[in-house]
């Protein structure tokens, strides 16, 4: 537990301080995965891509029913459901991408949120001069 109940409380009537904290606990995470695709989650993902590749699962939500479905109905053993969700999100766990340029459209900048590819390169090197400066 985060919070005890009494801590929570000060919160509780205060929605842009729960988003806040519900952000900051998302981006310090071990592992964070969206439970859907707005905003706030991408610009998680995005922040957590940007501070050094922090595992971010993507879930694929259609075929990740679909194996639920062929577990409930016993056509797959626990075993095979565990190894078949594994497969299913092997590549999709935090790898920044370079963004598709199509000639005569812009970029999606909703997608930039999630993915600042252009950032990650500049942003390691100035980590990284950090780091030798201060030792």
């Amino acid at each position: 537990m985060l919070l005890f109940e009494d801590e929570l409380h000060l919160f509780q009537k205060h929605s842009t301080q729960m988003a806040a904290l519900d952000y900051l606990v998302s981006v310090a995470s071990d592992v964070f995965i969206p439970s859907n695709d707005g905003n706030m989650a991408k610009v998680v993902e995005g922040h957590r891509r940007f501070m050094g590749f922090h595992r971010t699962i993507q879930l694929d939500r259609k075929k990740l029913v679909e194996l639920i479905d062929l577990f409930e109905d016993q056509e797959l053993s626990w075993n095979e459901f565990c190894t078949a969700v594994k497969e299913l999100h092997e590549g999709r766990m935090s790898q920044p991408t370079r963004r598709k340029v199509i000639a005569g459209q812009p970029k999606e900048e909703d997608y930039f949120y999630a993915n600042p590819y252009e950032c990650l390169g500049p942003a390691r090197k100035r980590r990284e001069k950090l780091k030798h400066t201060e030792t």
